[in-house]
This record gives C-alpha cells, structure tokens and sequence, in this order.
C-alpha cells in the first residue's frame, strides 16, 4: 500500500527545490523527516510539509489503523515546474530587466516495506548427517601467491 501527497504552486525555484527532495529520496520517513527539520534551505520546510501529509493520508488509508512508521520510506519524490511569474525591475538609462519569479509542484510518494523473509540454509553438518551415504568434502585452500621477480624493474638510461 502507497499514499502520496501533492503540494502545487509552491513559491520556490524548482532547482533549488530539486536539491532539497534528492536528500530524502528513497530513505525512511522517520531519516527523512530529521533530515528536512535539520536542512538550513528554506525549501526544506515546504517539502517537511508534504511529507507530514504523505504521512497522514497513509495512516488514514489504512483500514487497522496501526502504522509502523520505522517500516515507512519515500519511494518517489520529484519536482515539477509551475507557472513562472514576470515582473519587471528598473534598470538604468530607462531600461527594464525581467524577474520570473518561478513556482514549483512537489509529489511525495510514500510506501511500506515488506517484512524480510529470512530463508535458513542448512549448514554442512546438517547436510552430511541428511545423507549419510555421502561424505562432506572439505574445502580447497587457496593457491600460494607467485613470488615477485627482482631483475624485472626498468633501469635508467643515462643521458650525458
């Protein structure tokens, strides 16, 4: 099971919010949500916002109600371009110099981890007591390593 959360029209430059989702993108809630309270960008903040959101539609969606959020982690985030503002900023000699003032939408998809099926192979005694017509080989030792040359090093040519 997944739940997501959207934020659009987010007053942040899609690039600099790129940065931002990258950190937390494929890690744990709980690492992800330490690693946004902690981050100095300002962007962090915003993306904080949508993955308290992720969060809450999840335990909302689930029909127990008992979330384990150490099994929780970010399965996808992106950042996708919004609508650019323009504006207009004087510049000397009666010019003017364009300001877009960029937008951006933030998904955040988050996802429970399967549990670990831990499969348990039997050890070699197990095996040799199994089938006692066979007996256990043991296992080769390792080749010596080849003993290194001393006349092989390149000698310097003398130049007069």
């Amino acid at each position: 099971m997944e739940a997501r959360a959207i934020n659009r029209y987010v007053g942040s430059s899609p690039r600099k919010m790129r940065l931002v989702i990258d950190l937390i993108r494929g890690r744990g809630v709980e690492e992800a949500l330490s690693i946004l309270h902690f981050s100095p960008k300002h962007a962090a903040r915003m993306a904080e916002k949508v993955l308290r959101s992720a969060i809450s539609n999840f335990q909302n969606k689930d029909e127990a109600g008992r979330v384990d959020t150490a099994r929780l982690f970010v399965k996808t985030a992106f950042v996708d371009g919004g609508p650019v503002a323009k504006r207009i900023s004087p510049a000397p000699q009666g010019r003017a110099y364009r300001i877009r003032k960029r937008s951006n939408h933030i998904t955040i998809v988050i996802a429970q981890r399967e549990a670990k099926k831990v499969e348990v192979k039997p050890s070699a005694a197990k095996a040799a007591s199994a089938a006692p017509g066979k007996e256990a080989v043991p296992a080769k030792a390792p080749a010596p390593r080849a003993k290194k040359k001393a006349g092989s090093a390149k000698k310097a040519s003398k130049k007069s």
